[in-house]
């Protein structure tokens, strides 16, 4: 059995789905917290314990947080329904000239493209990858269709170091950092704790800058390698179609107004200039946040569907995306109520201060985020249930609270490649299988490990 093959049979084996996972971390932490948690006393540790666990699962502000990151995965696929990406989509495909070819241009504007959103990204990569094969089909191009798919999911081994990432867009939200440690740790530590981490300082510092644009070269000049060292593989693919227009003349004025190109035009300008007037300062600051992004993201996405009725059925086609955002989330929130109001926190980080040191600290975040995401695959609910941890120990060491929130992003988008749970859409669409991808993402994995360790080490 082939290396990828028994990865995949052994996730299948062991590997619930994610919502269980969540809940048997739930259980493991509600153990953990009434065995070794600290409460006031005359409080049962089994009471304080499902009291932390129910006031957590409800947060008000992580639950905003949760609607901010559907709202990202939602729009980022609708963007990717509209007629103009899809004819970018098949202008892309049209360049595609022989298999080496077809892999980099996939890999490489998969990448890009995740820079700006992973949602838009996570769509975008599976349709040209698909696309890709039919090209190559129709004009009898030979090319490795694995690898391609392969290709087009490497834009979730870079989201989270780009402008919708959730640790550091999050991060560069006033009073997020703040909210996040209250209870956590000292008032004296909390004053002292930076109001916002600018974008300036993770997304867009020049080092990350410097390891993205690494990644994004390395890795799609081994994908033109494999393209050109592996073997074609023999396919058939039916034609993937768009959504079609399917609007209807009707004598309503309200449905006219639904189909009308002036309405929606007029009020996504209105949208952009709302955008400028409130956003506008953070631009100029470098600094982001997921309210600005999916602001401008909710006005392009009008705009470029040309009326209401195109943009809510693309929404409709999008919302499925979000189920376990939905219910998966509230399950992190509650295990970092109990973490917090046990003491957990506490314990765990002091462990991290106690066996490593300002260097070494970033890397056992990086390696730690990775193996965290194979059971919480989820960027989101990762920094929820990690982030307080890292950020106290990340404080104790004296290490910079910006490199320690990129190293968190960098181990967890790595093990993407790994983690089949996001390959879904993307598996559905290109109607390849898992063992038929994994050989080429673990090896797309390990150089883009090593780029991110060195990029860890050297800045």
């Amino acid at each position: 059995m082939s290396v990828s093959g028994y990865i995949e049979r052994l996730f299948r084996k062991f590997l619930p789905s994610p919502f269980a996972i969540a809940i048997l971390l739930s259980l493991l932490t509600l153990i953990l917290a009434t065995v070794f948690g600290s409460y006031p006393e005359g409080t049962p540790a089994w009471q304080g314990t499902l009291k932390a666990w129910e006031a957590g699962l409800w947060n008000r502000g992580l639950l905003v947080f949760a609607y901010q990151m559907m709202l990202i995965l939602v729009l980022g696929h609708v963007l990717v329904l509209s007629k103009p990406l899809e004819g970018l989509i098949i202008r892309i495909t049209s360049l595609v000239r022989n298999g080496a070819g077809a892999a980099l241009l996939v890999a490489s504007t998969t990448m890009l493209v995740s820079f700006f959103n992973w949602g838009l990204a996570l769509i975008f990569g599976a349709i040209l990858a698909r696309k890709v094969g039919e090209h190559a089909q129709r004009n009898q191009i030979p090319i490795n269709y694995p690898l391609i798919g392969a290709c087009g999911y490497l834009g979730l081994m870079v989201w989270h170091g780009g402008i919708s990432g959730s640790a550091p867009i999050k991060a560069s939200e006033p009073g997020h950092l703040s909210g996040l440690l209250s209870g956590v740790v000292s008032d004296a530590t909390l004053q002292a704790l930076p109001e916002v981490i600018s974008s300036s300082e993770t997304i867009l510092s020049s080092w990350n800058l410097i390891i993205f644009s690494t990644v994004v070269l390395l890795v799609s000049l081994l994908a033109y390698y494999l393209g050109k060292k592996t073997k074609a593989e023999v396919f058939e693919l039916p034609v993937y179609k768009f959504a079609e227009n399917t609007d209807k003349e009707s004598g309503s004025s309200a449905e006219r107004l639904d189909r009308s190109p002036w309405f929606s035009m007029v009020f996504a300008l209105l949208i952009f200039v709302a955008f400028l007037i409130q956003y506008l300062p953070q631009l100029q600051a470098l600094n982001l946040s997921p309210d600005m992004l999916n602001f401008f993201m909710l006005g392009l996405a009008i705009l470029l569907h040309g009326n209401i009725r195109r943009f809510l059925r693309a929404v409709e086609a999008a919302i499925g995306d979000t189920a376990g955002i939905l219910i998966q989330f509230p399950l992190y929130f509650g295990i970092m109520g109990v973490m917090t109001e046990s003491g957990l926190i506490h314990q765990i980080s002091d462990f991290f201060v106690q066996t490593s040191n300002s260097v070494t600290f970033p890397v056992f975040t990086f390696f730690s985020a990775g193996l965290v995401n194979i059971f919480v695959p989820s960027g989101g609910g990762q920094w929820a249930v990690q982030g307080p941890v890292i950020l106290e120990a990340a404080l104790q060491l004296g290490v910079p609270l910006p490199k320690a929130i990129m190293a968190l992003a960098y181990g967890d988008q790595l093990t993407n490649m790994l983690q089949p749970f996001w390959a879904l859409p993307l598996l559905g669409i290109t109607r390849l299988k898992a063992r038929e991808i994994l050989p080429y993402s673990i090896l797309f994995m390990l150089l883009g490990g090593m780029i991110y360790l060195l990029g860890i080490l050297i800045f």
